[in-house]
């Protein structure tokens, strides 16, 4: 296997500088204009390298496709999407490359307090000699999931300069909004066109995920009261006195991210803001099975009717939504995509790791929507925050680990 090192930092680095920040609040598709941005340029780089069908669709995703040796094989898809997390700041982002790291501690120009070392970041320790990618202190670094773009874009490269290489049809796609779970597109099945995909948007070297969590958005909405506070004494109705008890009145110690691991579930206020006479919670709910998601949504609903109780003049409003499904159950009904890509790891010299993930990818909707979609890891640590860094080595054995899928699927029929 060639050494894809260089490339791929240079494609990181590349997409890394391009703004592309979703935006929940913004009800546009895809929720910024700035994805666009990379997604033309991802659009203009596969036409470059001699992809066909390449086109950005109307919902802002890039497709593309990789023609194949093997015709008869099955079509595969590889994924990642554009955007980074709203969480912290994604402008300006000045990647920096850490040559051969030696194993201390790693520190930041633009944020001279800032310290990433193998003490708080146990997995570092493992990746000492290789260059260490990191942002420069004050944005995170978006290798969630621009590392899986530019993983997915070398692969794209190398097959297409190298026709004689085993593969059936792969798709490309790089999606926007995952970060905001608007990733999957109704029409994004239909339109990839595969019997089976991989995300790439992992973590660790050897990762493959076939276990998510499953998840629901809550909105709670309180209307109250709105008096002049100087004639207020019996009229007055604060929504966000009642805000603030309804949010006193759930678990503390237990169900919230900060005291849950391993398959605990939990259930995540994000979000308050409001005025005395209107307020809105946005919670996130997580748990890995059904039962225990409709609890957590149970729970805020009972929290809620409870304060319209004790103060019936407000109104109090519950709104669940559906965001995505662990997609364990769908691919436990057939387990090729998940034993193939474990067989692709092993012909990489990498021992799967099959951890589930405290989150979601846009394979939990896929693979809910009928395209079975595991996910691969990249490298990517400490995402969505200044800390953010990845291994280009790490890199460099996911495309391979890719290039091992293409030739594995190539066999089957």
């Amino acid at each position: 296997m060639a050494n894809f090192e260089r490339e791929l930092e240079d494609r990181l680095i590349r997409y890394a500088r391009i703004d592309s920040q979703s935006d929940e609040t913004s009800a546009s598709a895809p929720s910024t204009e700035c994805q666009l941005v990379l997604s033309r340029l991802l659009c203009q780089e596969l036409t470059e390298i001699g992809a066909e069908d390449v086109r950005l669709t109307d919902y802002g995703a890039v497709l593309a496709t990789i023609p194949p040796t093997a015709a008869e094989a099955p079509t595969i898809a590889l994924l990642a999407h554009v955007d980074t997390a709203p969480q912290f700041n994604a402008t300006g982002v000045k990647p920096i490359v850490h040559r051969a790291y030696d194993g201390g501690e790693i520190r930041f120009p633009d944020a001279p307090d800032l310290v990433l070392s193998p003490a708080a970041a146990p997995y570092l320790a493992e990746r000492i000699g290789d260059d260490i990618v990191t942002a420069s202190g004050t944005t995170l670094l978006g290798a969630d999931d621009k590392a899986g773009v530019a993983i997915i874009m070398t692969v794209a490269s190398h097959l297409l300069a190298n026709p004689d290489l085993p593969r059936g049809r792969i798709r490309v796609c790089f999606t926007p909004d995952e970060e905001i779970g608007r990733g999957v597109h109704a029409d994004l099945p239909r339109d990839l066109g595969a019997a089976v995909a991989y995300t790439l948007d992992g973590a660790e070297r050897g990762e493959i995920v076939y276990e998510t969590f499953s998840a629901d958005k809550a909105v709670v909405r309180i209307e109250g009261v709105s008096i002049h506070p100087g004639d207020a004494k019996g009229r007055l109705v604060n929504a966000l006195h009642l805000a603030a008890r309804l949010v006193e009145s759930l678990p503390r110690v237990t169900r919230t991210p900060e005291t849950t691991e391993g398959r605990e579930g939990f259930i995540h206020l994000y979000q308050m803001n409001g005025t005395a006479a209107s307020a809105e919670l946005g919670f996130i709910l997580r748990d890995f099975e059904r039962d225990g998601l409709a609890a957590h949504g149970a729970l805020i609903e009972r929290a809620a009717a409870l304060i319209q109780a004790v103060e019936p003049r407000a109104r109090v409003t519950v709104t669940i939504t559906p965001q995505y499904r662990n997609m364990r159950y769908w691919l436990e009904q057939d387990m090729r995509p998940v034993e193939i890509a474990r067989a692709a790891c092993r012909a990489a010299g990498i021992e799967p790791r099959e951890p589930p993930i405290r989150g979601g990818t846009d394979g939990s909707r896929l693979t809910e929507m009928g395209v079975p979609t595991p996910n691969i890891f990249t490298g990517m640590q400490a995402i969505h925050g200044p800390l953010e860094w990845i291994s280009t080595a790490d890199m460099g054995a996911a495309t391979e680990v890719c290039l091992r899928l293409a030739a594995l699927w190539a066999q089957q029929r």
